[in-house]
């Protein structure tokens, strides 16, 4: 097996423009590591920062779904594109915001008989297959008790993490090996 990180090239983080080195070393310091991600990424700068600014602009917004529950999202999508880098990484975080060891690896291989509550079913139902989608999915979140802007949220998170599984697929991008132990140990 290569050793490679992606079938693309790779930026390093201190040969990124000053300010993605600011805003992805923010994210390698608290993580630890650098995301493979950004280091794909990075030999397309703009694209990098597009990524990263409608990422936070979703992820990271006040109100609505929790960090957790946008997590939950990231890993369904991921589960259903079959992105191993996305359900990896993802998982790693929703394991920690859900204080759950288990959830991410039985949202990303068995949605549908994975134990949730009404509003977790709801989320994860929206967020696997859009070609089914329709109203009646649309009034099993409602009835679950999501707004009409956290039914937006899953919507648009999916919808990024659609593309960015797409990117996954294509760069071959591996998980960095960090990822697979976050929110099954103790730091």
């Amino acid at each position: 097996m290569s050793d490679a990180v992606s079938r693309f090239p790779v930026t390093e983080l201190e040969d990124l423009p000053a300010d993605l080195r600011e805003r992805v070393g923010a994210i390698a310091e608290k993580s630890g590591f650098t995301p493979n991600i950004f280091r794909a990424l990075g030999h397309r700068p703009a694209e990098l920062r597009a990524f990263l600014d409608y990422h936070d602009a979703l992820m990271e917004r006040e109100g609505g779904l929790t960090k957790a529950e946008r997590e939950l999202v990231v890993v369904a999508t991921s589960g259903a594109n079959h992105c191993t880098y996305c359900v990896v990484a993802h998982g790693a975080i929703l394991r920690i915001r859900a204080k759950d060891p288990e959830l991410a690896d039985r949202v990303s291989s068995n949605p549908w008989q994975v134990e949730l509550d009404e509003r977790g079913r709801a989320i994860v139902d929206l967020a696997r297959d859009s070609a089914l989608f329709g109203e009646p999915d649309l009034e099993a979140a409602r009835d679950a008790g999501l707004t009409e802007d956290e039914i937006w949220d899953v919507g648009a998170i999916t919808a990024l993490f659609a593309m960015s599984n797409r990117l996954a697929h294509l760069t071959a991008l591996k998980p960095n090996a960090e990822f697979y132990l976050m929110g099954r140990q103790k730091r």
